[in-house]
C-alpha cells in the first residue's frame, strides 16, 4: 500500500536573502526530516527507481538504511555505484529519472531520491569516511582525458579494478563543468573538491594544465606506456545566434560568463583579478538549466532586471522545474515567446540594447514540441547593457582534431559504441557530452562507469 505521507520539501534561503550571495540555496534535510522522507518508500520487491538511475544505485536499500539511522552505511551503499554522490544529490534530474519510476508518484508525489541522496553523502563527508575501495594492482595504466563527470567516474571505475589511472585536465582544476558551469549556489566547489579528493585516496593521479592536443596526444598517450584511452573532454565550445551585434562589448557566451564567476571568482573581485562586466540590464538567451544557471548568477553580480529570453512559451522550457521556481522566486524576468534579431550597440562599442520579435506557436516541430512563429511588425527594443547567449554547446575540438582515425558524426562528437563507448582506435574509448553532445552530469556519469568496464575488460584480455 502506498505511503500517504506528504513528500518532504527542502528548506531553501529566503529568496531576497540568497538573490544577494553565492551561499547554497537548498540547505538539506536535517536527520529527522531525512527518516521521515525515507520511512515514505516502502521498499518495491521490484523497484523501477533503480532501472531510472544511469548509474545503477541500490536505491531502496540506501534510503533503509537511511530510515533505519544508518547513516554511514546508507553512503557507502551509493558509494558502491556512484562515485559523486553529494553532487548528484544537488545537480541531477531525478524528476525524470529515478523519481519518475517511483511507484508513489502514480497517484502521489514520488519518494525525493535526491534529497536523500545529498543528505547521506553530506552526512558521511561530516561525520566519517566510507572509502572507495580498490583491487590488487593489475599492472595496467589508463590515461583519461578530462576530469568533468565522465572522466572522474571513469578515473574512479578503473582504480577499483586495480588499474594505474592518470587523469589529464586542462584546466588549473580538476572537475570540468562542476567548477566552472555550475554556480557556487546550487553547487558548492567545496564539495566538488572533496568527491575528487576521495579519487586521489584510491591512487588516481590527476594532472592539470594538460591541454591534450597541444602538449600531448592520444597516439603519444599509448605509444609512452599507456595502456588506454579515455577521452572526456565534453562540450564546452558555446554556439551563438549569428545574429548582427554579437561582437559588441558586453556580448558573453554563458560559458565564459559562468567560467569567470565559478571558475575565476570574479563574483569575488577585486579579491580575485579576473573582472566581470554586468549592467543594470541583463538578456540571457535560452531557456535551459545554464540559462537559469547565467540569470540568477547575474542577479548576484548585481543587475536590477535580468530577463530570460526564450521563443517558445513556460510549458516548453527545457530547464529542470526546481531551477525555474527558485529563478521565479529571486525575481527573474521571463520574456516568453520573444527572439533578439539584433544587438544594437552605442558609439563606444557597448550593448544598449536588444531587438526582439514576439512569436506564438505554431505545429509541433521533429522535437515534438510546438514551433515557434514569428509575428510580423512586432518588433520592439529592449534597453539591456550586458548580453549571454546560452542556446547550447558544441564538442571540444582540440582533442578530437589532433586524433588522426578517429570517427567523428557531423556535428564533430566522437561516434563510439553505444554498449561499450568503443571507438574507432582500438584501446581509445569516449563518452559524455564529446559523444552525445550536451547532456547531463549523471548520464555522462554513467557513460564514464560503462566505459570503464569495458576498458577493464579490453586490458585483461590483451
Amino acid at each position: 500500500m502506498a505511503s500517504k505521507a506528504p513528500r518532504h520539501d527542502m528548506p531553501c534561503q529566503d529568496p531576497i536573502v540568497r538573490g544577494k550571495n553565492f551561499s547554497e540555496v537548498a540547505l538539506g534535510y536535517t536527520v529527522e526530516t531525512a527518516a521521515e522522507e525515507a520511512k515514505r518508500c516502502i521498499q518495491c520487491k521490484k523497484p523501477k527507481c533503480v532501472e531510472g538511475c544511469p548509474v545503477g544505485v541500490d536505491i531502496p536499500q540506501f534510503i533503509n538504511k537511511i530510515a533505519e539511522g544508518e547513516h554511514l552505511e546508507a553512503a557507502s551503499i551509493l558509494k558502491g555505484k556512484n562515485t559523486l554522490p553529494a553532487i548528484c544529490g544537488r545537480v541531477c534530474p531525478q524528476e525524470s529519472q529515478c523519481e519518475a519510476q517511483c511507484i508513489l508518484g502514480v497517484k502521489g508525489e514520488p519518494v525525493a531520491i535526491g534529497r536523500l541522496e545529498r543528505f547521506a553523502a553530506d552526512y558521511e563527508m561530516a561525520n566519517g569516511t566510507s572509502k572507495l575501495e580498490k583491487a590488487t594492482p593489475s599492472g595496467k595504466k589508463v590515461a583519461v582525458i578530462g576530469a568533468g563527470p565522465a572522466g572522474l567516474t571513469c578515473a574512479a571505475e578503473l582504480a577499483r579494478k586495480g588499474h594505474a589511472v592518470t587523469v589529464l585536465e586542462a584546466l588549473h582544476v580538476a572537475g570540468g563543468v562542476l567548477m566552472y558551469g555550475i554556480p557556487e549556489f546550487r553547487l558548492p566547489k567545496a564539495i566538488v573538491q572533496k568527491e575528487i579528493n576521495s579519487l586521489k585516496d584510491m591512487g588516481v593521479e590527476i594532472l592539470v594544465n594538460q591541454v591534450v592536443g597541444k602538449v600531448t596526444s592520444v597516439q603519444e598517450l599509448l605509444a609512452n606506456g599507456y595502456d588506454a584511452v579515455f577521452i572526456g573532454t565534453g562540450a564546452g565550445l558555446p554556439y551563438f545566434m549569428k545574429i548582427p551585434g554579437e561582437n559588441y562589448n558586453g556580448v558573453y557566451s554563458a560559458n565564459e560568463f559562468l567560467t569567470r564567476s565559478n571558475l575565476m571568482k570574479a563574483y569575488d573581485f577585486p579579491n580575485h583579478a579576473t573582472p566581470i562586466k554586468v549592467g543594470e540590464q541583463v538578456a540571457v538567451l535560452g531557456g535551459g538549466n545554464v540559462a537559469m544557471d547565467a540569470a540568477r548568477t547575474a542577479l548576484r553580480l548585481g543587475a536590477k532586471d535580468v530577463y530570460i529570453v526564450y521563443r517558445r512559451s513556460m510549458t516548453e522550457l527545457p530547464a529542470r522545474v526546481e531551477e525555474v521556481h527558485h529563478a521565479e522566486e529571486e525575481g527573474i524576468q521571463f520574456k516568453i515567446l520573444t527572439n533578439p534579431i539584433a544587438i544594437n550597440g552605442d558609439e563606444n562599442g557597448n550593448v544598449k540594447s536588444m531587438t526582439c520579435l514576439k512569436y506564438e506557436l505554431g505545429e509541433p516541430d521533429a522535437s515534438g514540441r510546438r514551433r515557434p512563429v514569428a509575428i510580423e511588425g512586432s518588433e520592439f527594443d529592449l534597453p539591456v547593457q550586458t548580453v549571454v547567449v546560452s542556446i547550447g554547446q558544441g564538442p571540444n575540438p582540440l582533442v578530437t582534431t589532433t586524433t588522426a582515425g578517429l570517427e567523428l558524426n557531423k556535428w564533430g562528437n566522437i561516434v563510439a559504441d553505444e554498449t561499450t563507448m568503443a571507438t574507432s582506435i582500438p584501446g581509445v574509448y569516449a563518452g559524455g557530452d564529446i559523444v552525445t553532445g550536451a547532456a547531463t552530469v549523471i548520464l555522462a556519469m554513467g557513460a564514464g562507469k560503462t566505459a570503464a568496464a569495458s576498458i577493464d575488460a579490453y586490458l585483461m584480455t590483451n
